[in-house]
C-alpha cells in the first residue's frame, strides 16, 4: 500500500493550497481517509477526515471553516482544500487510510500513512 501526498509548497498568509493524496494497492472506497499535520517541534495532530463515500466529514476545531476535505473514489484520491492559510498552518501534512467504516480523529485508528508534503505559510 502506498499513499502519495502532493500539493504542498510555500504560500503567503491568506493564500490557498490544495493537497492531494493518491492511494495505491488498496480498495480505496473501503477506507475512510484522514489528513494530519505535524508542526516543527510539535506532535502530529488531526486535521480532517472523510467517510468511505464522502458523505461524512470531521474537522479539527482550528480549521474554523477554512479547509475542505473531499474524495474521488474513481481516482483513489483524497483532497484537502486549504484557504485563508495562516502561519500556524505550517507543517508537514500526512494522509492516512483507515479500514473501518467510522471517521476517526485519532492517529492510532489509521492503518496506512503517506510520507507527507510540506506546507509553509509565510506571514
Amino acid at each position: 500500500v502506498q499513499l502519495q501526498a502532493s500539493g504542498g509548497g510555500l504560500v503567503q498568509a491568506g493564500g490557498s493550497l490544495r493537497l492531494a493524496c493518491a492511494a495505491f494497492g488498496l480498495t480505496f472506497s473501503n477506507y475512510a481517509m484522514g489528513w494530519f499535520r505535524r508542526h516543527p517541534r510539535k506532535a502530529r495532530e488531526f486535521v480532517a477526515a472523510i467517510s468511505l463515500s464522502g458523505d461524512g466529514t470531521r474537522y479539527a476545531d482550528f480549521v474554523e471553516g477554512r479547509f475542505t476535505i473531499s474524495r474521488d473514489n474513481a481516482k483513489s484520491t483524497v483532497y484537502l482544500q486549504m484557504n485563508s492559510l495562516k502561519a500556524e498552518d505550517t507543517g508537514v501534512y500526512y494522509c492516512a487510510a483507515d479500514s473501518s467504516s467510522w471517521v476517526f480523529t485519532t492517529m492510532n485508528a489509521y492503518d496506512y500513512w503517506g510520507r507527507g508534503t510540506q506546507v509553509t505559510v509565510s506571514s
